[in-house]
């Protein structure tokens, strides 16, 4: 249902506007006054906001540069008695979407309302579409002015005209897929494909398919040609990623592919030439995986031309607000809503956490507060279960005793978010990691009111 807030100084005008629009199914709050505008705007997300240029205090124009100086996005529609006009164009111009005159026609100001609210979708659509855009078009963008993050982007600025073959290294949700995809996006390459490859998400079975191809009859179900990972990247990059996950055998024929460049599908014999750059990535030791018989030496040196390390979230926590902000417009330009805004003491409680889960868990941290937070302003208590070390914090203060079953309700539904953000969302490890049959845990996040994403 649409939210209207209607601000006028005379009861009479504000009854009989909130009446009507009521009458037309809208939900309709009021304000007598700029003051109690802009409180109210900021507790709750208007669609239109009928405002009256006379107002006492805070006048109606102050109260419009206001509401945009805050990034309060809702249409307005300026109220204008006669002789006024010059004031409602300034109006417009300082971004109104219209003004209606004095003595009001009730029938127009539904009128206005309702195109103010199109105009509205409009632009919430704009916003979705603009938002794919930039995902799909626009170089990757890594966030942060830390010490860390400048060394990291001047690796790949060295690392991205040349040929080398990178090794991407660093801990599990630090953003090493964006890393890759930045080489290429500003390699010699970048306007070839990119192919990602995640080595342990495909199974064994099927994994030499996929990297190779294969020709019809190879196998059962192998009913046509289809090229493989590798033909596909040719004048690009490939990204191998989890290439610790890789088998020894699969191993083999990749060191094969990279010391000639060139292969053969499975179940043929006719040698294909190839021109791909190679990156990969891992978050494992791979010194410890060679001692332990489960990576190969030589791959290794192959791989590991240009090593570039990406640090962990928690090395950095002067990143943490320029993330949290990035990710915040990010999730609104997407859902089509204006962004939500971090207070200073909850941006401080963020900063406090450790992220095992890294920027991975960032994002998906930000992008609960911008589903479950009602209001405009994200607050300290609202990520209160990110304590320092990941654990709750203690109460700030003694208030009314909670019933001992709610908090406990409580601790559990934080405890639950917090791991399945650490394992990135993952319903299978997080069951494994909470010590619960994954069923368990739907039933769980069920009765909180949550439905899991991917169902993994």
């Amino acid at each position: 249902m649409p939210s209207i807030l209607v601000v006028d100084d005379e009861p009479g005008v504000r009854s009989s506007i909130s009446g009507v629009l009521q009458d037309e199914g809208f939900d309709v709050d009021t304000a007598g006054t700029g003051e109690e505008c802009l409180e109210k705007a900021n507790g709750a997300a208007f669609d239109v906001i009928v405002l009256d240029i006379w107002l006492p205090g805070l006048d109606g124009l102050t109260t419009l540069q206001r509401l945009r100086e805050r990034q309060i996005d809702s249409q307005v529609v300026i109220i204008s008695g006669h002789g006024n006009i010059e004031s409602a164009v300034r109006a417009i111009k300082m971004g109104a979407y219209d003004f209606i005159e004095k003595p009001l026609s009730l029938e127009k100001t539904v009128l206005v309302v309702r195109n103010a609210l199109r105009q509205r979708d409009l632009e919430a659509e704009n916003r979705v579409l603009r938002a794919k855009v930039d995902r799909h078009e626009k170089q990757p963008v890594m966030v942060g002015e830390s010490p860390a993050m400048h060394h990291l982007r001047e690796q790949v600025a060295l690392a991205a005209p040349t040929n080398g073959r990178v090794l991407i290294l660093g801990d599990s949700g630090t953003g090493k897929e964006l890393v890759a995809r930045t080489i290429h996006a500003t390699s010699r390459r970048k306007n070839g494909p990119f192919v990602e490859v995640n080595c342990a998400a495909i199974p064994e079975e099927l994994i030499e398919s996929e990297l190779f191809g294969h020709v019809r009859g190879a196998f059962t179900g192998a009913v046509a040609d289809k090229p493989g990972r590798f033909e596909q990247a040719s004048g690009g990059t490939i990204f191998l990623d989890e290439i610790a996950d890789m088998s020894l055998k699969t191993q083999a024929k990749v060191l094969r592919v990279l010391q000639e460049q060139v292969m053969e599908r499975v179940g043929g014999t006719q040698r294909i030439k190839i021109d791909v750059r190679v990156v990969a990535a891992t978050n494992k030791d791979l010194p410890a995986e060679i001692r332990a018989g489960s990576f190969r030496e030589d791959l290794y040196f192959r791989l590991n031309v240009i090593p570039i390390f990406v640090p962990a979230l928690r090395d950095r926590p002067q990143d943490i607000p320029l993330l949290a902000e990035h990710f915040m417009a990010m999730v609104a330009a997407a859902e089509g809503h204006r962004p939500k805004r971090l207070a200073p003491e909850a941006t401080a409680r963020l900063q406090q956490h450790r992220w095992p889960g890294n920027v991975r868990e960032l994002l998906n941290v930000i992008e609960y507060l911008n589903i479950m937070v009602g209001g405009e302003t994200i607050t300290a208590q609202d990520v209160a279960h990110l304590g320092r070390e990941g654990a709750p914090d203690a109460p700030a203060q003694r208030g009314p005793v909670t019933p001992l079953a709610d908090a406990r309700d409580q601790f559990e539904k934080d405890y639950i978010l917090q791991t399945l953000a650490a394992q990135n969302g993952n319903m299978s490890r997080t069951a494994e990691v909470l010590g619960v049959e994954r069923s368990n845990l739907y039933k769980k996040l069920r009765a909180f009111g949550i439905t899991p994403r991917g169902g993994t």
